[in-house]
């Protein structure tokens, strides 16, 4: 972590040892230590006062940026959709999407597992439905992008099949309940070949 400030205490005119303020970054650190929590854990496990203590400020410091678990939960939901929306957006083609799409599952196994638990998050927060409309948009346009032979007259349920598919497919792949159909291949090869079954040529 990046110190950009230090402070020095003085108790009864004695000056102590410079201790390190985290300012600046203290929002970012704290994002980290609770995706690190996640990822071992899972979200339940995050406590505000356990993440202070991690970054090494005082147990109020996540409140003044996150005001309590539910928001620190929906800033990590919004930055995740963010990111997803940038890895799709730069697909190829749909199928190529899909892939993405379970790359960042994999890449980012805490991230998606917040973004997909409403019950965890701030429904209204304006970063979390920004995030997620550019997301939902980067799919849209995947999918519209396939010529309609192949994906079927309805594109809103053809989009919801591959959202489905590469969903699915991802949740299954972190719970390790593909360990054994997938093997040694790779993941990403073998949902290339579902999307193939889905989409002839998308």
């Amino acid at each position: 972590m990046r110190t950009l400030l230090t402070m020095t205490e003085k108790t009864d005119g004695a000056t102590k040892t410079p201790r390190p303020y985290h300012h600046g970054d203290l929002r970012r650190a704290i994002l980290t230590a609770a995706l690190d929590v996640i990822a071992a854990d899972g979200p339940f496990a995050l406590s505000l006062r356990d993440l202070a203590r991690r970054a090494g400020v005082s147990h109020a410091a996540p409140a003044h940026h996150f005001k309590d678990r539910t928001g620190l939960l929906t800033a990590i939901a919004a930055e995740g959709f963010g990111l997803l929306a940038q890895t799709i957006r730069d697909a190829a083609d749909l199928k190529d999407a899909g892939v993405r799409y379970v790359r960042f599952a994999r890449e980012h196994p805490a991230h998606f597992q917040v973004m997909f638990a409403p019950d965890l998050l701030r429904a209204d927060d304006l970063e979390l439905t920004t995030a997620r409309a550019l997301a939902g948009d980067a799919l849209r346009e995947a999918v519209t992008a396939v010529n309609p032979e192949n994906r079927g007259t309805d594109a809103r349920l053809a989009g919801i099949a591959a959202w489905s598919l590469a969903h699915g497919f991802a949740t299954l792949l972190l719970g390790r309940n593909l360990d054994d159909p997938v093997g040694d291949r790779d993941p990403e090869e073998v949902f290339r070949t579902l999307a193939t079954m889905l989409f002839r040529s998308a």
